[in-house]
């Protein structure tokens, strides 16, 4: 009876989260977006449609595709890029960001693999770049050229200043950078002629195709976003790609706009208290779709002989917390005012829980200098907050355990009324002051919980890379697979087709896996042969459902599962119930003599 409301409730709160996640989730954002939508449609200073499609045409995307090498040795003159974070180049053909590489990452956690290129040529055929600069009327000149007319190459130490004319109106960049991954745009526009000249000064982030590893995670946004005013918009690359018309229209007080992947960020970021008009769209088509997120300014009437200035940001790096956490922080305190700048990392619906999640696991994370114990400590923590309830919920299953002699001869005496089988149950449960769905708790608890975690460790950055013990990635399944022995002979059976997906069960998943059956085995199994069967099946089935999974996720759930263990166990003395280990651990199709002992 006890496995039976266990089960139900479980199910039942596993179908309501599956049912949040695919429907209750997304009709609630396409709500929020429905309102986000009308609310764009009423502001006064929203940008038109055209004036969008144009903006859009000024970060010029070429037809022809080459590779980043080919791109960047035809590209003409270009300032070189150098810090101990970045390095690359800044196109003096529209005066782009489009050439960055981010020296402390790398693609495979061996140090001597390429490191991680986030922005390359609109002529490659994942064009990935960052523009700034100034419309006049219905013109923009983005693919104008550029002259480097101060410095040689930038560094932390060593701004660079270009300049281009347009006629009688002089433009001017002074770019620098920090230490980390933030560019200083401040541009100037002199206006020589005689007369009043109108601009309006944007900024563009422009992903051609989805980039190379993208796999469209269900739980991960990736494509274009931004927070304008107090609002985070999105849309996923799958999202535009299918549907151009649900591109984003808003308009609200600072903010940023960009275009993030899974752990990395493009971003253009305006001055903090200026009024901006944001877009997020698909330029091109379903076959060769061109994301861009882009901002205006509003327009600046410049008097003869006078200049405007603006000063603005741009963002390329890594989703640190801490790193966009320290540009949000006031300009006083040495950030730079970015609004919600740590929006661009996926918190999801439940970040009540991924946020103190993620801040636990960073600090002791930083504390310990190993992630992998961090996730130890974090499980003790979570088991520690949880453990007023565990407790009442393994006193209530060990409670069911004692009766299970009354509750089977019930069984037995009431076989054929269902009925009064059920009344003379519940007359029990009250009689001992038992609630049988005590025992339930932990297991509801555990799962929202355990999915907090599971989103937390694949959304943040932190853990890449991270080693534990034999595993040199923690972000990523086990890297051993029990087909080889765990590396003792020579081949590698996942890359095998079809099954090959199926054999990467590594170290941590079996361990889960027999901390599991043990757990099992401290419970009587089911009255019904059949659900006893799949309570049975339940670890090793359990086994192939996390072998893909992080192994920090693994980890997570093995050490809690041990604990569970020791905790149960001495509740279960506690309350004065037995444990035949020698019954409980037999082996599968041991015989019994006749006095009931296994042989």
């Amino acid at each position: 009876m006890d496995r039976n409301l266990i089960l139900a409730i479980a199910l039942s709160m596993g179908v309501l989260l599956v049912w949040d996640i695919f429907i209750a989730g997304p009709q609630r954002e396409a709500q929020q977006e429905a309102l986000r939508a009308k609310q764009a449609e009423q502001a006064e200073t929203i940008a038109s449609n055209d004036d969008a499609e144009m903006l859009g045409g000024g970060a010029a995307v070429d037809d022809k595709k080459q590779t980043v090498e080919e791109a960047l040795a035809t590209a003409g003159n270009r300032v070189k890029i150098k810090t101990d974070t970045v390095e690359g180049s800044i196109n003096l053909n529209g005066g782009r960001l489009d050439d960055l590489v981010l020296l402390q990452y790398h693609q495979e956690t061996d140090e001597t693999s390429p490191p991680i290129r986030l922005l390359s040529p609109s002529e490659t055929e994942h064009g990935h770049f960052v523009q700034q600069g100034w419309m006049m009327g219905r013109e923009n000149a983005t693919n104008a050229v550029w002259e480097l007319k101060e410095g040689s190459v930038l560094t932390p130490s060593t701004p660079i200043t270009l300049t281009r004319t347009k006629g009688d109106l002089v433009f001017e960049k002074k770019i620098s950078i920090d230490d980390k991954y933030m560019f200083k745009v401040e541009q100037r526009v002199t206006n020589n002629s005689a007369s009043e000249r109108t601009l309006r000064s944007y900024a563009t982030v422009t992903q051609r195709n989805t980039p190379e590893d993208y796999r469209n995670f269900m739980i991960l946004h990736e494509g274009p976003l931004g927070v304008i005013g107090n609002t985070l918009y999105e849309r996923k690359y799958k999202t535009l790609t299918k549907n151009k018309d649900k591109k984003v229209n808003a308009s609200g007080e600072g903010g940023w706009v960009g275009i993030t992947n899974k752990n990395w960020l493009a971003a253009a970021i305006p001055p903090s208290d200026m009024q901006i008009e944001a877009h997020l769209l698909n330029r091109g088509d379903k076959t060769d779709p061109i994301f861009e997120a882009f901002y205006l300014m509003p327009s600046e009437v410049i008097a003869p002989g006078q200049s405007v200035d603006i000063t603005s940001y741009i963002f390329g790096g890594p989703k640190d917390v801490d790193l966009l956490q320290s540009y949000e922080a006031p300009v006083e305190k040495g950030g730079l005012n970015v609004r919600d700048f740590d929006k661009a990392v996926d918190w999801g619906h439940l970040f009540f829980l991924t946020r103190p999640i993620f801040y636990t696991l960073n600090f002791f994370g930083d504390l310990t200098g190993n992630f992998g114990i961090a996730i130890l400590i974090l499980t003790l923590c979570i088991k520690l907050i949880l453990f007023p309830v565990a407790n009442k919920g393994y006193e209530s299953m060990s409670k069911m355990k004692k009766l299970q002699p009354e509750i089977k001869k019930l069984q037995e005496k009431y076989a054929d009324d269902k009925m009064k089988l059920q009344q003379e149950m519940m007359a029990l449960y009250k009689k001992e002051k038992m609630n049988p769905l005590a025992g339930c708790l932990p297991i509801l608890l555990q799962m929202p919980i355990f999915y907090a975690l599971y989103k937390t460790l694949f959304v943040t950055i932190e853990l890449r890379h991270q080693p534990f013990l034999y595993i040199s990635d923690l972000s990523a399944p086990d890297p051993t697979t029990i087909f080889n022995l765990f590396g003792l002979l020579p081949f590698d059976p996942t890359v095998l087709p079809l099954i090959g997906g199926m054999l990467a069960i590594g170290v941590l998943p079996v361990m889960m896996g027999i901390a599991m059956w043990f757990q099992t085995k401290l419970n009587p199994p089911p009255a019904d042969p059949v659900q006893a069967q799949i309570f049975a099946l339940m670890p090793f089935i359990f086994v192939f459902i996390f072998a893909p999974f992080a192994a920090g996720l693994v980890l997570y759930w093995f050490w809690n599962t041990a604990l569970s263990i020791l905790q149960q166990w001495l509740i279960m003395k506690k309350n004065g119930v037995s444990i035949d280990w020698g019954e409980r651990f037999k082996l599968p199709g041991a015989k019994k003599d006749a006095a009931g002992d296994a042989k």
